[in-house]
């Protein structure tokens, strides 16, 4: 195969060239192109000189081609087109054959709801895709979006301009416990506070969000990282849990002896959102994956 690519060739020079030919005036092309025309004849003489023969001859206020100028131009006009079309052509996306790995970031709440039933659709829907889950939460979202993560979900404060998000579902809090341990008819805020507690605590300390809403100190006998095992720690001790209903709802799906009572104080939802970079807008695998998520989502938001 000659070495085509590596000739001393510019291959603007042939854009240029092709729309002097057609316009037939080297002023009117200087136009089309948003270049000058001192630019333009340049071009043409560079060309010239690389393929060692005249292109163009003067013709009254324009310009013709030559003979040589014409089999140029046949020869190159079917090939510039179908670059062009290449180009602009809008991408073409089969998630049956796309190979794609996503990195998503999931909060610990979203891997329990989310990632289960994202796994089944990928699997029905595009088997070849692969899922890369990196954990976040809403002081680390910014820099992982920033960091090449394509989606995210969690709840998230102010972020860059170039993040994009939507809106996934809200969520209340309740409290969660063992009844064969935790005696409770109607949870009061005094025995709230008087009983144990689990949190979950992201800067690793025994504060979590009741103490920085009601500027109380609950007894908090243990304090993890997530909500992944608040099921097993609660299980078997008179604990309390104060959690999304969305985990509530998940842990009592496998621990169904475990019960909720309404906070004994107002507590606003917090809002799950999907997240991603706007680089990622026409990302077609991207844009497959946000519609699997916010599908799932759907019916969650509603109960």
């Amino acid at each position: 195969m000659p070495d085509v690519y590596g000739r001393n060739l510019d291959l603007n020079l042939l854009r240029v060239f092709a729309v002097v030919a057609e316009a037939g005036s080297v002023t009117e092309a200087a136009s089309r192109l948003y270049l000058t025309q001192p630019a333009v004849s340049a071009a043409l003489r560079r060309l010239t000189a690389t393929i060692g023969a005249p292109l163009f001859v003067r013709s009254g206020r324009g310009v013709a081609l030559t003979s040589r100028g014409e089999r140029l131009r046949a020869s190159l006009k079917p090939h510039l087109g179908a670059l062009i079309d290449a180009a602009l052509a809008p991408p073409t996306f089969d998630a049956k054959t796309c190979e794609r790995t996503l990195r998503l970031g999931l909060s610990d709440t979203a891997e329990v709801w989310l990632l289960p039933p994202l796994l089944r659709a990928l699997e029905r829907e595009a088997p070849r895709m692969r899922v890369v889950a990196v954990p976040v939460q809403f002081r680390t979202v910014g820099a992982a979006l920033a960091g090449g993560v394509d989606a995210a979900i969690t709840v998230a404060d102010d972020l860059p301009s170039n993040v994009r998000r939507r809106p996934l579902l809200k969520t209340g809090f309740t409290c969660l416990y063992d009844p064969r341990h935790a005696r409770l008819r109607k949870l009061t805020e005094a025995q709230y506070f008087a009983h144990d507690h689990v949190i979950v605590s992201y800067n690793g300390d025994l504060r979590g969000f009741v103490e920085d809403l009601l500027g109380k100190t609950r007894r908090i006998r243990c304090s993890v990282a997530s909500f992944s095992n608040l099921g097993a720690l609660i299980d078997g001790t008179a604990m309390l849990a104060t959690v999304p209903e969305i985990v509530a709802d998940d842990i009592r799906a496998v621990r169904a002896h475990l019960r909720t009572k309404p906070l004994p104080f107002e507590v606003q939802p917090g809002y799950m959102e999907l997240l991603w970079p706007a680089a990622t807008d026409d990302d077609e695998a991207c844009k497959f994956a946000r519609e699997k998520i916010v599908q799932i989502a759907r019916p969650l938001s509603k109960r």
